[in-house]
């Protein structure tokens, strides 16, 4: 069966930075090295992390698992933390690596300097996600979380600045969608994009790319928001089938029946050798199934 490599994808700059910092610390450090929180989200990446003697603690909030570690070095991962965060590790005089990609660390200051100025600030991204906790909890009262048209329908800002900005990895379509909305609401508000170059070019490609295709499998972890955000771009702009995949064992073979060219891309911290074994096995099948 033919498959359409759908470029870019993968890896983007701030997942190879955080997992280099990552094994680099876990394999020349004496003491335990804790991961506060998946480094990236794939599961195949913390497993490697292991490997290097790097151990992942995780849960839903950076302060509540923090409580975990009483010694040894704590790596802050990719999706950035908040202040408390970083003093409480102070606090317990832990090690502190700094793994925060830098277009999130770009967003924390973006925060912190409106803040600092008087807005109120809206910030567009998802629930349960830690880099939102994290670049909220630079300004705790101003910083206002929605992640739907419908939130911002009940939102009830003061009088006075107001701002709007991003997660890095969210949905292009989406958020102008919210924004538009916004922007509706209180026409004054300034709009700050701050979704990373990486997550636009990936999902733009998916989505001119996915018209060349019967349907797209995206390769990510289910945690992965950027893995996910290029799912809802193929199915939603470019009105083709997609379906996310951890690796090629996940593929179903009824997703594929009477396609002729099967698109491929990955999220960012997808396993190019994972990727490439999809791409293999799918290959391997049939012209017609």
């Amino acid at each position: 069966m033919k498959v359409h490599f759908i470029t870019p994808q993968g890896y983007c700059y701030g997942v190879v930075r955080a997992m280099r910092i990552a094994k680099q610390v876990g394999d020349s450090s004496p003491d335990p090295v804790y991961g506060l929180g998946q480094m990236v989200h794939n599961r195949h990446m913390i497993e490697e992390l292991a490997e290097h003697h790097v151990t992942t603690i995780d849960g839903p909030h950076r302060l509540e698992i923090l409580n975990q570690v009483e010694s040894g070095t704590v790596i802050f991962t990719a999706h950035g933390v908040s202040p408390q965060v970083r003093a409480r590790a102070s606090e317990k005089g832990l090690r502190v690596i700094d793994a925060t990609c830098p277009d999130v660390t770009r967003t924390h200051e973006l925060v912190k300097r409106l803040a600092q100025e008087g807005y109120q600030i809206v910030y567009i991204g998802k629930h349960g996600h830690p880099e939102p906790e994290g670049a909220m909890g630079n300004a705790p009262g101003q910083v206002h979380l929605v992640e739907t048209i419908a939130e911002v329908d009940i939102l009830d800002l003061p009088e006075g600045k107001k701002a709007v900005t991003t997660q890095t990895t969210m949905s292009l379509w989406d958020t102008q969608e919210i924004v538009e909305r916004l922007k509706q609401r209180y026409p004054d508000i300034e709009v700050y994009n701050e979704i990373c170059t990486a997550t636009q070019d990936r999902q733009t490609a998916a989505v001119e790319q996915a018209r060349l295709c019967d349907v797209v499998i995206v390769v990510g972890d289910e945690r992965s928001s950027n893995t996910n955000r290029l799912v809802d771009a193929v199915r939603e702009r470019a009105q083709k089938p997609a379906y996310r995949i951890d690796n090629a064992t996940e593929i179903n073979l009824a997703w594929l029946q009477g396609a002729k060219v099967v698109g491929v891309t990955s999220g960012a911290s997808t396993k190019t050798q994972i990727t490439r074994e999809v791409v293999k096995f799918i290959q391997s099948l049939p012209d017609e199934l």
